[in-house]
C-alpha cells in the first residue's frame, strides 16, 4: 500500500542547499521539510505529501539557482583574476 509510506522529508538536502547554494530557497525547503514528520504523525497524509512536494520543489530550485550563480560568478571572476597576473 503506497498510501501508507511516509513521504520524503527533504530535510538533509534542504540543509545542504542552504549551506552551500542558496540561503533563501534552502530556508523555505527546511521549513516545509520540518512539517512532513509532524503532519504524518498527526494523520494528515495529504498535507504531509504537499509539504514534502513543496520542500522538494524549493530545494531543487535553490540548488539550480545556486549552481547558476556559481557558474556566472566563475565566468566573470576567473578572467578578471587571470588578467591581473
Amino acid at each position: 500500500m503506497e498510501g501508507n509510506v511516509q513521504p520524503k522529508t527533504w530535510l538533509v538536502e534542504s540543509i545542504l542547499v542552504t549551506l552551500f547554494c542558496c540561503l533563501p530557497f534552502g530556508i523555505v525547503g527546511i521549513v516545509n521539510a520540518a512539517k512532513v514528520n509532524s503532519l504524518w504523525a498527526a494523520g494528515q497524509q495529504e498535507a504531509a505529501e504537499r509539504a514534502s512536494a513543496t520542500a522538494g520543489k524549493w530545494t531543487k530550485i535553490g540548488f539550480i539557482v545556486g549552481i547558476v550563480v556559481i557558474i556566472i560568478y566563475a565566468i566573470f571572476y576567473v578572467p578578471t583574476v587571470m588578467s591581473m597576473m
